[in-house]
């Protein structure tokens, strides 16, 4: 596996034809993932993984063909007591491990651990996240972990939609983090596993306070930001979005030391600054500009910028040399 902070990107796309099948389970199987790897089917086999590390844990996103996977007793001699939580994003797996199978589908998740033999059975394209995590790491937030391994996480579980959303966010943002950040980042990561797992007593109040509401957080502010421009955004309208209380967004905001309205407004106002610096944009009216970064007000759009920026709007367009091109 890659070093924390790296990322490994394997295709099946990259490889001869004629050596695709061998390498995609010799070099990703075998040595990477440690699992036996087998197409089924007729169709030309395509797949894709793009695994990134933090701190005590590993994302891996993997598309793929149908296919069988395998840990087998000999790939267990690898020392590995990680769990892994495999979130189905598409298609529909049948996971043995032990005396136990399930079957899950989009939008559903199994927990199974690397220290005993086990597969899955893909019969159709797949779709999915996995997620390793140290034993430790949640046996501690977890009394019974056993009693979690491959037991079906259902797609209306709060906690696993968060924690889904949560990180696809993070998947394009992992490589330019701090080491400070990505340690952060697993430990929510950790805490929404342990939540969506049916962590209790004081593991959920931390998990909770913590992972918790640094997802949902991110969430509103992704839909926020996909819906700057709409005249009427407000914290009711967020919160009805995602089913909680207006007076809920506020804390989380209060929490990252802001507020919802302080935060569309710098939004907005960094959309038309990026706007008026643009020679793209140079055909375009100032108040066109204004009103299409979700401002309903030309006097208070002026107000605002010139309080932010120290200077107007057209001060700020004038300072752009004609034919420059921002990229």
């Amino acid at each position: 596996m890659p070093e924390n902070g790296t990322e490994l990107r394997f295709s099946t796309d990259d490889l001869p034809e004629r050596d695709r099948l061998p390498i995609w389970r010799e070099a990703f199987g075998r040595t990477i993932v440690k699992m036996d790897m087998e197409p089924i089917g007729d169709g030309p086999f395509r797949s894709r993984a793009d695994i990134q590390m933090l701190p005590n844990l590993s994302i891996a996103a993997v598309s793929s063909s149908p296919n069988r996977v395998t840990r087998t007793p000999a790939l267990i001699a690898d020392g590995s007591d990680d769990l892994v939580f495999g979130i189905l994003l598409g298609g529909e797996a049948i996971a043995h491990q032990g005396n136990r199978e399930a079957v899950f589908r989009a939008g559903e998740a199994l927990l199974w651990s690397n220290d005993e033999p086990g597969g899955c059975l893909y019969n159709s394209s797949i779709d999915f996240l996995a997620l390793a995590i140290p034993r430790v790491a949640l046996t501690q937030a977890i009394a019974s972990i056993d009693e979690a391994l491959m037991r079906l996480v259902p797609r209306d579980n709060e906690a696993m939609r968060l924690l889904t959303g949560y990180v696809r966010l993070l998947q394009g943002e992992i490589g330019q983090m701090s080491s400070e950040l990505r340690a952060a980042s697993a430990t929510h990561i950790q805490d929404l596993v342990a939540l969506a797992l049916g962590a209790t007593g004081d593991t959920t109040h931390i998990a909770n306070g913590r992972g918790l509401r640094v997802a949902r957080l991110r969430a509103i502010k992704a839909y926020t930001l996909a819906n700057l421009t709409r005249r009427d955004l407000s914290v009711e309208i967020v919160a009805r979005r995602h089913g909680i209380s207006p007076r809920y967004i506020r804390s989380l905001f209060e929490g990252d030391q802001t507020t919802f309205t302080d935060f569309v407004l710098n939004q907005r106002l960094a959309r038309a600054h990026r706007c008026l610096v643009d020679p793209r944009f140079a055909g375009h009216m100032i108040s066109t500009i204004a009103f299409e970064s979700g401002f309903g007000d030309l006097s208070y759009f002026n107000h605002a910028f010139r309080r932010r920026y120290g200077a107007t709007p057209s001060d700020i367009r004038a300072t752009v040399p004609k034919g420059d091109t921002i990229v």
